[in-house]
């Protein structure tokens, strides 16, 4: 074991010790959203495997262009004081590292935290950084094995280029081919069986003009378990009425579940029938939601529309994936924009036939990887002849084709995290301290807004984050992200990606968690309902923001 750890450590590279901590060290500064010490070690132990890599690829090109080189002994002395003063430099930042993470935290009105647990960091960290120093060496091993065979037939520098492209490509073919394809089978196997599982608490409904009762066309098993949740939760006519002091009418809800037909498109003509059955196109709002991966619609934006219209509102959706969200994107990109444009083709063309003056406002709706499916769902010009009323995307992830091109081309002085676009009479953008530009300018005749924070890296992160400094950083900055974020070539964008798989563990109104006064203000904005004064919306916020939180 002794000669194991003594020949490690000769093999270790100065320049990559000295990299890797920098790299290390810029992991601890603060980014989008609070870290946990897990979170923190296994983030520091990739930014440090990725600053030693680029230290190691370093020396190699400096050996590779034939420089002079300081001798055995003098790199050994030179190596061992390079590592004590990169473990001071650690250890020195562990210590500050409690206070960046309070730099969020205050911003999210969460408890401060007295320490950043440095022990628990450190051996995640090492223990991080050594699997992924010893996938690389395998690489390397592998690389130089089928070098040196076919180096008996080809000229050296051939060989070389012939075993690092096959040793990439036997590395894909292992990682994605085998660990993949049987991680994501067996995590699409738990979800479908989690989906497939009915709540002892929740009873199928016995009105038979709720979806999943005895007289619909969707079974309540084959809802799946979002769609019951979606079906069963949510304000009924009387509790409308009791906060309002008005008439109600009970919202109606049909969602179709991944079980209730073999492909979207019967999924779609499904979801149409039971919206004609219950009387969907009678209703004053329709909207059309595409959920997240897994079929989940917050209950927060879609209570916010039916309170705010007196429940005379109907929405549907369908499921078309048991995976959550990231998994979804990365296995599925295609499906859900297939399935979200199914249900919309189907509601959209029933919809035309009907009369101007008799039919209800159409409005699209997605959260996430919803709100990206739900984008990609319509095209524009397809429409411009009869146009939906309008739409409200939340969360909207970093590869939304639509976003992306509007935040692009905002208007000049206009912030990234929350841009103006032109005279905002089609789009406008929201957060947490409402929309931009004055409230009161003119719509045109399709309102569409993008509810999103700056503290959301779903949102915002970006593969260029790599090598360049993202625009949402310029000041002045989001009122949720930390004043003492920096940025660091190859370590904010790993940071982001981090953030990313945490987003939804901030607190209600920050990163990816929605908060329903903000659904509020957007739907206000995206349907214009009418008779409600200042102090009775300030009470509907008051009111939903404490049953979000029951």
């Amino acid at each position: 074991m002794r000669n194991w750890v003594t020949k490690f450590w000769r093999s270790l590279s100065a320049g990559g010790l000295v990299v890797g901590t920098l790299f290390f060290v810029a992991s601890l500064t603060p980014t989008l959203v609070p870290r946990t010490y897990l979170t923190q070690g296994l983030l520091s132990g990739a930014c440090f495997a990725a600053g030693y890599g680029i230290g190691v690829a370093w020396r190699w090109l400096w050996a590779y262009m034939e420089l002079p080189e300081p001798r055995e002994r003098f790199l050994l002395a030179l190596k061992i004081a390079v590592a004590a003063i990169c473990a001071a430099i650690a250890i020195l930042f562990l210590w500050w590292a409690a206070e960046w993470q309070n730099s969020i935290r205050q911003l999210m009105h969460l408890e401060p935290v007295t320490s950043a647990h440095p022990l628990e960091v450190c051996v995640i960290a090492i223990v991080t950084f050594l699997m992924l120093i010893a996938l690389a060496r395998l690489f390397k091993r592998i690389s130089r094995s089928i070098s040196e065979r076919s180096g008996r037939f080809v000229p050296r520098r051939v060989s070389n280029v012939i075993g690092f492209t096959v040793a990439i490509l036997l590395f894909w073919a292992i990682t994605n081919g085998v660990l993949v394809r049987y991680a994501l089978y067996v995590a699409d196997s738990s979800f479908a069986t989690l989906d497939a599982l009915v709540e002892p608490d929740r009873a199928q409904p016995t009105p038979p003009l709720k979806t999943g009762s005895a007289a619909s066309l969707v079974s309540w098993k084959e809802l799946g378990r979002a769609g019951r949740e979606f079906i069963a939760t949510g304000p009924t006519a009387s509790e409308i009425s009791t906060f309002t002091q008005k008439d109600a009418r009970e919202p109606i809800r049909v969602y179709v579940g991944l079980r209730a037909a073999d492909t979207a498109e019967e999924r779609a003509q499904l979801a149409l029938e039971e919206s004609k059955r219950v009387g969907a196109f009678e209703r004053s709002i329709l909207v059309v939601i595409t959920p997240t991966g897994s079929g989940w619609i917050d209950p927060a934006s879609m209570d916010t529309v039916e309170y705010l219209h007196n429940g005379d509102v109907a929405s549907v959706a369908q499921q078309y994936s048991y995976l959550s969200s990231p998994l979804s994107l990365l296995v599925e990109p295609e499906y859900g924009s297939e399935a979200a444009r199914a249900l919309f083709a189907a509601v959209y063309e029933y919809w035309t036939t009907l009369p101007h003056d008799r039919r209800p406002k159409l409005y699209l709706h997605g959260l996430s990887l919803g709100a990206m499916n739900s984008e990609r769902s319509v095209e524009l010009f397809e429409i411009l002849g009869d146009p939906v009323q309008g739409a409200l995307w939340s969360g909207p992830p970093f590869e939304s084709r639509i976003w992306r091109s509007i935040t692009e081309h905002r208007n000049a002085g206009t912030p990234a995290w929350l841009p103006r676009f032109r005279n905002g009479s089609f789009v406008r953008f929201m957060n947490q301290n409402g929309e931009t530009g004055p409230a009161d300018a003119p719509w045109g005749p399709m309102r569409i807004v993008y509810l999103q924070y700056a503290s959301d890296a779903i949102t915002f992160f970006d593969y260029r984050d790599f090598y360049r400094r993202p625009e949402w950083m310029d000041a002045p900055r989001g009122p949720d992200v930390s004043p003492e974020l920096r940025w660091y070539p190859v370590v904010s964008m790993l940071q982001l990606a981090f953030d990313m798989a945490v987003a939804t563990n901030t607190p209600m109104g920050y990163g990816h968690v929605f908060a329903p006064e903000h659904y509020v203000d957007a739907w206000l904005a995206v349907t214009d309902p009418q008779g409600w004064s200042a102090d009775q919306i300030a009470r509907l916020k008051q009111y939903l923001a404490a049953r979000g939180r029951m």
